[in-house]
């Protein structure tokens, strides 16, 4: 699923990465539009208010003129005066607005001969009417070669200004296109980002469902493992307990074989050898010899008994749990010369249990006289009326609980033992510190049964 995933999450990258090149393209493009635009009808909106100051001005100029011709008062002519210097300068900034416009320099043309010739006639009639001739700018003022020269000047200018307000009507609509195209331009963008975050949140559900499927799948596949690692582990251990006491029962057999075959045998040849020492009292050298064997038979029927113990202590069903262990520690006592306390509670325990805590802690004596190094041990069964607590500590050197293999010392077998009998198994236990171990049995009625 994830490899099918890459084309399409490449899709949503590339067109995120196009839908910002054309808004960077679109943006660039209309503020390029827009600022052509704008110079252009800043160009129009000066060439216009330039013609319109130049038109004011002749007309001002005009206006003084009648006024100095009317009055001959030296005051009247002073807005003549301004106007005439200023319309020069005009003309000459239209010339540089118009540079490198074709149309309208060939009408600032006509407009500046016009203007020069209304000057030139202005300029006359004034220095006709400052000279005292009267009748000759008398005659200048009736002419029509004024009128008509401003005539053409308001009909050149109104040319060129409606030329300018084409201009800046122009620049308002490629300013209105650029926008337009702006605003559409970025709604196509803003719909493909949008199509691009969907086409991200599509995939990334796409996604987050394959992870999902994936860790329901991993997590089915663990379940079933664990379900697996479950039912193995009690197949072993109901194969180990089965072993146990497949052991236990091949131990009762051979120990009842041993007691009645071996034991008959070996007390036959014990009463032969009594007859036959009774039989030849004058042979001093045989009955030495038979001495000698009645003492090798005596040898073998402890050598028997302490078999027999040990395959199914024959104490544990003639005298009790609480008699067996005073047994077991008293001659683990005598072998490994340990001092050995014991604090012994009659509990309510059926046969099968009595034989668990029996070989508990015939195992832990066992790893004692092995491994400890003590000096000191201790047997410790208390009855708490719904449970038995057994303990067998010692002071030996002791060792890492944590990091001791689960196999070592017998530990394992002992733990399987105890927990087959619905019980827990404790281990306490640090280097130079000795070893405690305490198992916690239920307690129940005890119940005439074999192994089986």
């Amino acid at each position: 699923m994830r490899w099918l995933a890459f084309p399409k999450m490449a899709l949503g990258l590339t067109l995120a990465t196009l839908a910002a090149l054309v808004l960077v393209g679109i943006n660039e493009a209309g503020y390029r539009q827009s600022t052509q635009a704008l110079t252009e009808v800043g160009e129009a909106q000066r060439v216009r208010l330039v013609l319109n100051m130049l038109l004011q001005n002749i007309i001002d100029a005009e206006t003084g003129q009648r006024g100095y011709l009317l009055t001959g008062e030296a005051r009247y002519r002073e807005p003549y005066d301004v106007a005439v210097k200023q319309v020069d300068g005009q003309l000459a900034a239209l010339q540089v607005l118009y540079a490198g416009k074709p149309v309208e320099t060939a009408r600032l043309t006509q407009l500046s001969k016009h203007v020069s010739r209304k000057l030139a006639e202005m300029d006359m009639s004034v220095r006709l009417r400052r000279d005292g001739n009267d009748d000759a700018w008398k005659f200048v003022i009736t002419t029509d070669v004024g009128r008509e020269e401003m005539e053409a000047i308001r009909q050149q200018a109104g040319e060129l200004i409606s030329i300018s307000n084409e201009a800046l009507m122009l620049g308002q609509v490629q300013i209105a296109k650029s926008l337009r195209f702006a605003r559409i331009g970025i709604g196509l963008v803003a719909l493909a980002g949008l199509l691009a975050f969907y086409l991200y949140l599509r995939q990334a559900h796409v996604l987050r469902s394959a992870g999902e499927r994936q860790q329901e799948a991993l997590q089915r596949e663990r379940n079933a493992l664990e379900d697996e690692v479950r039912e193995r582990t009690a197949t072993l251990a109901e194969l180990a307990t089965h072993l146990q006491q497949v052991r236990e029962s091949e131990r009762g057999f051979l120990a009842r074989e041993l007691h009645d075959e071996l034991g008959s045998l070996l007390t036959a040849a014990k009463l032969d050898v009594a007859r036959l020492k009774s039989r030849l009292i004058d042979s001093p050298d045989a009955i030495q010899r038979l001495q000698h064997l009645n003492e090798l038979l005596n040898s073998g029927i402890a050598l028997k008994r302490r078999i027999i113990e040990d395959l199914r202590p024959s104490s544990l069903a003639n005298l009790g749990l609480i008699a067996s262990l005073e047994i077991l520690g008293r001659e683990f006592a005598e072998r490994s010369g340990t001092e050995i306390e014991m604090v012994l509670e009659p509990v309510a325990l059926n046969e099968a249990d009595q034989l668990t805590i029996y070989r508990m802690v015939q195992e832990s004596l066992t790893n004692i006289s092995k491994y400890a190094q003590a000096t000191e041990a201790s047997i410790v069964m208390k009855n708490y009326g719904n449970h038995v607590i057994v303990e067998v500590a010692d002071n030996g050197k002791g060792f890492d609980a944590r990091s001791t293999r689960p196999s070592s010392h017998g530990l394992a077998g002992m733990r399987h033992r105890v927990e087959a009998a619905k019980g827990k198994l404790t281990i306490s236990s640090a280097p130079g510190q000795g070893t405690r171990l305490s198992a916690m049995l239920p307690a129940s009625p005890p119940r005439s049964s074999k192994a089986a």
